[in-house]
């Protein structure tokens, strides 16, 4: 069989914006793969034909691109670090907070932000941004709604002040939501946000080549106020922060220098 992958991404970011050459080839066609076959197509041509007649199939093959692999105060240490050091910090001279979380997939990312500065920093005025290029996610992230293994690194004094249990389900606050914005958002493509103190991006990037990444976290330091911070995943530390006008601040946070 003629591989066609490469013309299809061609025609894929001739169509949707979406440049699948800047994601690692082998994961990326790997899984898109899998997809293709699951459908029943012989070719990514062909494929590529019904994405443009199918709605529901091209919502899947969005949904595909990003890995909605997300609970609540994922990796808790990092988060108790966030609190402890990096929000008072930038709360020291500024009571207002404008975060962008990047890439947020169905929301538990924005959600455990709201959470925590409602919790421990309620004179804060804040503003969060949660943005991901999936819409698919970004509905069911403005749903607000998880299941108990979402919730499983969230205590249980938290998970029953702000979620309303309904059978196996749980309904976030719908306080929390009111300072969140969800919003569509390519990172390879689209114009970033400005003036950003926090943005949080995490265990997103490993997935983008290397020459992909590096145009991400200088667009992200370009976001970024002067002394705001970028909050990565544990896979995904810089190993040249400087070159991107960035500092380390703690494993994991760089700060705008």
């Amino acid at each position: 069989m003629i591989d066609d992958y490469i013309e299809f991404t061609k025609k894929v970011k001739q169509k949707l914006g979406i440049d699948l050459q800047l994601y690692k080839e082998t994961q990326m066609k790997r899984r898109l793969t899998t997809l293709r076959n699951k459908r029943g197509f012989p070719s990514f041509i062909i494929y590529f034909d019904a994405l443009c007649n199918d709605e529901m199939l091209l919502k899947e093959f969005t949904d595909r691109l990003t890995i909605n692999v997300s609970e609540f105060y994922r990796n808790p240490r990092r988060w108790d670090v966030l609190k402890d050091r990096i929000l008072p910090m930038l709360l020291q001279n500024n009571g207002r907070l404008s975060i962008w979380s990047a890439a947020c997939s169905t929301g538990e990312e924005p959600y455990s932000l709201a959470l925590m500065i409602k919790e421990h920093f309620p004179a804060a005025a804040v503003q969060i941004l949660a943005t991901d290029i999936d819409e698919l996610v970004l509905s069911k992230a403005q749903q607000g709604v998880y299941t108990e293994q979402a919730l499983k690194e969230l205590p249980n004094p938290l998970r029953k002040k702000y979620f309303t249990k309904t059978g196996s389900l749980y309904k976030i606050d719908d306080a929390l939501k009111k300072d969140i914005t969800f919003k569509k958002h390519n990172l390879l493509a689209d114009r970033y946000p400005v003036h950003v103190d926090l943005i949080v991006c995490r265990n997103v990037l490993i997935y983008f080549t290397d020459k992909a990444k590096e145009a991400i976290y200088q667009n992200f330091s370009n976001a970024l106020k002067t002394n705001g911070v970028l909050f990565v995943g544990s896979t995904e530390q810089i190993f040249n922060p400087n070159q991107f006008a960035l500092n380390l601040a703690d494993t994991f946070f760089y700060q705008k220098q």
